[in-house]
């Protein structure tokens, strides 16, 4: 339990970094099955920034981005 918890932290760090925090309400859950990333931004390409940063650590996972763009 402790790893996932410092696995969402990670996430979460590196997501709010990597898009400069333009993810109002970023949510990061973890299964053993898939990471699910929720929240809003104002552009597309934040929602890629937020898909890219799991990516980059979590590379084979799978990935629900459930991001909203209004």
């Amino acid at each position: 339990m402790t790893d996932f918890l410092s696995l969402q932290r990670e996430l979460e760090t590196r997501v709010l970094a990597r898009t400069g925090r333009r993810v109002r309400g970023l949510d990061i859950e973890l299964s053993t099955e898939c990471v699910k990333l929720s929240g809003e931004t104002k552009e597309y390409y934040v929602k890629q920034l937020a898909q890219q940063s799991v990516r980059e650590l979590l590379p084979n996972v799978r990935l629900e981005n459930a991001i909203i763009v209004n």
